[in-house]
């Protein structure tokens, strides 16, 4: 795929728009010269990346809505994890209720959960409401848990179920909105929201890998889903000491996409993403968020582990990748603090490909 093909689509206003045979977003056409203002609509023929929040967590950050991302396919929504704020995203970038049917959970922090339950809680009623069952696919029990950062021994939430997967999560959630589903079920006619989810753990395949020890060892990619759409595979990548953690591959008639996840610098997110046309990417700008100088030592030394600096990205992953675009998002420091620039600087170091710095509601289009 070369640059004509691989258009960059940039948010410009806040207003989603429609046109005929399309689903409403907001974006610019990326140029050498300065881009244009312009709105255009995300395809119901081919396939488009929608980042509907840019921002890591857990923190809400002035500017960027949570981690979520959308892949949308000849119409249909695959949905990459929901973090806060990213319910009235998917709302706001056109994306119908009706077109989602897979939703797809790299890890279980709370910054890649914060909105999912809402996504089923607050539609199984009212207004355009969810009417078909959708398939949440997404990390089981992680098994244990770690030792504390300090060493020191900490109190365990739930000891009876300490570490649970994906299901309870879901299955938990709707138990503590019994009450308001109960009543709206009775007074609305709303349906039974039990209905309208199943839940797909994902199994790790038998590669060494454990939440106490190697969380990413050497292994290929192993599929997940499939349908006439897409196939999507999955891989294990190094997010300490969060276990299972997935980097996600969706390949399509019209390219292919690998979302990252949360991970630090990591062999398998390379082997996942090898050839494929974007490569959406966590990133962190470390000497920024040391600069700040509001994080403890225990934070920082988090984020040295877990995530990946901005300026190994292009060189150590997208490179050696072979990937045509690079998308930058889990933007940390989530504000606007930073401007595109500077991202986009960082990122290139190391990398001939394109290099993207993704904001909320950004449409990046696979074209044939």
């Amino acid at each position: 795929m070369n640059t004509n093909r691989r258009q960059v689509i940039k948010a410009a206003t806040a207003t989603a728009v429609a046109a005929a045979g399309t689903l409403g977003a907001k974006s610019a056409f990326a140029s050498p010269t300065p881009t244009p203002t312009t709105t255009t609509a995300i395809p119901t023929k081919g396939a488009a990346v929608v980042l509907l929040g840019t921002a890591a967590g857990p923190v809400p950050m002035r500017g960027r809505k949570g981690i979520s991302s959308a892949l949308v396919v000849d119409g249909r929504i695959y949905l990459i994890d929901m973090g806060h704020g990213t319910f009235d995203q998917f709302e706001l970038s056109g994306l119908d209720i009706a077109d989602l049917d897979h939703v797809f959970v790299t890890h279980l922090h709370s910054d890649h959960l914060a909105d999912l339950y809402n996504l089923l809680w607050l539609r199984f009623g009212g207004i355009n409401p969810l009417t078909h069952k959708v398939t949440m696919h997404g990390p089981g029990p992680a098994g244990a848990l770690p030792a504390s950062a300090s060493g020191e021994a900490v109190a365990t939430v739930s000891p009876e179920n300490p570490a649970p997967g994906l299901n309870d999560f879901i299955t938990s959630s709707i138990t503590a909105t019994a009450y308001d589903i109960n009543i709206r079920m009775r007074d609305e006619g709303w349906p039974d929201p039990r209905a309208l989810v199943q839940v797909e753990e994902i199994t790790v395949p038998e590669v060494g890998a454990s939440p106490t020890g190697e969380m990413a060892p050497a292994m290929k990619p192993f599929t997940v889903f499939s349908d006439d759409r897409v196939t999507v595979t999955a891989i294990l990548v190094q997010h300490p000491p969060v276990f299972p953690s997935f980097a996600f591959r969706f390949d399509t008639a019209y390219g292919s996409v690998a979302f990252s996840g949360d991970t630090t610098i990591t062999d398998n997110t390379v082997t996942i993403a090898q050839d494929a046309d974007i490569l959406v990417h966590e990133a962190i700008d470390m000497q920024a968020v040391e600069d700040a100088g509001n994080l403890t030592p225990e934070q920082i030394q988090h984020h040295e582990n877990s995530h990946s600096d901005v300026t190994r990205i292009g060189g150590e992953v997208a490179q050696p990748a072979n990937v045509k675009t690079l998308v930058l998002s889990h933007l940390a420091p989530g504000s606007k603090a930073l401007p595109d620039s500077a991202w986009k600087s960082k990122a290139q170091k190391g990398f001939s490909g394109e290099v993207v710095v993704g904001n909320d509601l950004d449409v990046i289009r696979l074209q044939k």
